[in-house]
């Protein structure tokens, strides 16, 4: 049947024209040969299982989430000699991990490109952490197809510069991870933290107050704004405790949340 025929038939938005996507690719900093490529990589599972003869970008995912593994640990290691397995690690899951591409995803404007179902764009899809993500992994993995390793190297150099210069900080552990493996060694349990204040005013930095116990014995209390900070003050000041106050991981600033940090800004 000819879907012009039958508007109902229409996909909602089709795939850009060629010339329309100059923009995008000055973004990336690259030139496709083949463009049909890349139009895959913004197409998402919801729009293609509307449009039944059209291929998703879901297993342009899956290569890009291992070529960007192997390009900015690479990098990494290229620009950090004194770092240490646990620090490459660190600093290669602050950089790849979904809410760090999610970002860059925002950073490339990829939203208004991308190909969804009619349910995912009524509920703003195009700005969904998950869906940016995904779709930054499955470009990476277009412009290594159409121009090769050397092409996704100087990308990674381009948008992750801060974190490949030579002064770059290292990612440590979190206090609370920090403190779990100590507790583990040292008592063989793990801490619990236990809400024991709530003032219930919004936007008190002080609002939530947190105790922190390994075995039943009280170690150290902590606020903040959300419970989670909370959480993680207690666990710098049994740090603290444990440490004394001059330690170098514990002191104010000193650390990077891993889960947490985008791009190398620490998040509560």
């Amino acid at each position: 049947m000819d879907p012009e025929a039958n508007p109902e038939m229409k996909p909602e938005k089709a795939d850009p024209e060629p010339d329309a996507m100059t923009a995008l690719e000055q973004a990336l900093g690259y030139r496709f040969g083949d463009r049909g490529i890349l139009e895959t990589a913004l197409r998402h599972a919801s729009y293609a299982n509307e449009n039944t003869d059209l291929e998703s970008n879901e297993r342009l995912e899956f290569l890009g989430d291992a070529v960007l593994g192997l390009v900015v640990g690479h990098l990494l290691f290229e620009a950090h000699p004194h770092w240490q397995e646990g620090d490459l690690t660190r600093g290669l899951h602050r950089l790849v991990d979904w809410r760090a591409l999610a970002s860059l995803g925002r950073e490339l404007a990829l939203g208004p490109w991308l190909r969804l179902g009619r349910t995912e764009v009524q509920s703003s899809g195009q700005d969904k952490d998950s869906i940016l993500a995904n779709a930054t992994e499955a470009v990476v993995a277009a412009m290594y197809l159409d121009g090769g390793l050397g092409v996704v190297m100087d990308f990674a150099r381009r948008v992750f510069a801060e974190a490949l210069t030579p002064d770059a900080p290292r990612v440590t552990r979190d206090p609370k991870t920090r403190f779990q493996e100590w507790a583990m060694a040292e008592y063989g349990a793990f801490p619990s933290y236990d809400l024991v204040g709530d003032s219930d005013v919004e936007g008190d930095d002080e609002r939530f107050v947190v105790q922190l116990s390994v075995l039943g014995q009280e170690w150290s209390r902590g606020g903040g704004r959300t419970k989670r900070a909370a959480e993680r003050a207690a666990a710098k000041a049994a740090l603290v405790r444990r440490d004394g106050p001059r330690s170098e991981e514990t002191r104010e600033g000193g650390d990077l949340d891993p889960e947490s940090a985008i791009r190398g800004d620490e998040g509560e």
